[in-house]
């Protein structure tokens, strides 16, 4: 009972000096919504509206139904029609457009004698992810006019079109059939800005002790070394999953991200996964010379690896193998996993349970590492 108390003691101390600082309850509680927020508006994987200049050279019915396919397009916006081709490097140079369609002459004739019409799909590389999506659009949308093209060949000819061979692709989109970015990067931003600012926050907190001049009176008090770091952990914790909470209900009712998984899986994960951060954090807070070196080094912990190694933007099997060895090293790869497949999957224990498992075993150590380098640091 007497541990209870002192660690409910110094817990108090840790939640009184926290409260004591606008500024520090502003960047715990209030920025990790402001930046979901701004994340979420800010990164899109949908690519819409790309703008299109239309080069028409033959200028008849046929080119122009051919045309009016991009027109009705959403992801096509025609921003200009030109005559010549040479006026496509203006607009690409001055970054106006990014895919040019080129229809040369002939192209009605070539249609009328059953022959292929030749078309022209200029594409600005210089953004690879708008390049990749204009091919493939524009690859489609002339695909269809395309079979169209055979299908009136065909009745000219007297034949039924059905009865020809052919392959019948039926696509369905699992998961997030709407292919919403939002769906895809949320779940993802709930592991990326609760590790910054988990760790952030508490690679500081030896050191402030530290500078405030208050460690030596904790240190001949009658706590012992566990009881102090779990006393000043315990209040990060409990600020940590509150934040996971505020991020899930402005997920799902801000932004209408479906949580069709276990809440409690998604719990159980995010507490351990918090631990992990606050034992990085505690690591840091116990090595730092000082408080500027602690909030550089638990940025750069924390960020990049949140962003680069975690799964977040790339997948990791696109990554060197010497990176993919790394991201084992932080815990923001198993979350990752663990978070989408809650929210939009519908996982639970059953299927996420390695990735629990690899959380919990990552907790384990690093706040037994991070106990005896405090401890002997103190």
């Amino acid at each position: 009972m007497n541990v209870l108390r002192r660690i409910a003691a110094i817990a108090i101390k840790e939640f009184v000096r926290i409260m004591r600082e606008p500024r520090l309850i502003i960047g715990v509680l209030v920025m990790p919504v402001i930046q979901l927020l701004l994340f979420s508006y800010a990164i899109s994987f949908d690519v819409k509206n790309v703008p299109t200049v239309v080069v028409d050279q033959d200028r008849t019915a046929a080119s122009r139904e051919y045309v009016s396919t991009f027109e009705q397009s959403d992801f096509f916006t025609v921003v200009a029609h030109e005559d010549s081709i040479d006026a496509v490097d203006g607009w690409f140079d001055r970054s106006e457009a990014r895919v040019a369609v080129v229809v040369a002459p002939g192209f009605a004739k070539d249609m009328a004698r059953d022959v292929k019409p030749q078309v022209s799909v200029l594409i600005d590389g210089s953004e690879p992810n708008s390049a990749q999506l204009g091919q493939a659009y524009a690859t489609a949308l002339t695909q269809k006019l395309s079979q169209a093209v055979t299908v009136a060949w065909a009745e000219r000819r007297g034949a039924d079109p059905n009865a020809l061979g052919g392959l019948e692709v039926r696509t369905r989109m699992w998961y997030n059939p709407e292919r919403r970015s939002a769906d895809f990067l949320i779940p993802g931003l709930l592991v990326v800005i609760i590790m910054i600012v988990t760790v952030q926050q508490t690679s500081t907190t030896l050191v402030k002790e530290k500078d405030q001049g208050t460690l030596e009176q904790l240190l001949v008090s009658p706590l012992r070394r566990g009881e102090l770091m779990v006393g000043k952990v315990l209040p990060w914790v409990i600020l940590a999953l509150v934040d996971v909470v505020g991020i899930v209900l402005v997920a799902v009712f801000v932004f209408g991200v479906p949580l069709r998984g276990s809440l409690l899986t998604l719990g159980v994960s995010s507490f351990l996964f918090v631990l992990c951060c606050l034992a990085i954090g505690l690591l840091i807070s116990a090595r730092a010379p000082s408080l500027e070196a602690a909030n550089f080094a638990g940025l750069m912990i924390s960020f990049l690896p949140g962003f680069m190694l975690s799964g977040f933007v790339y997948p990791l099997r696109s990554l060197p193998v010497v990176l993919q060895g790394i991201s084992y090293l932080f815990p923001g790869r198993y979350m990752m996993v663990i978070s989408r497949a809650v929210f939009l999957k519908g996982a639970g224990f059953e299927i996420v349970w390695p990735q629990i498992a690899a959380l919990g075993l990552y907790a384990a150590i690093s706040l037994t590492i991070a106990s005896l380098i405090y401890s002997r640091r103190l």
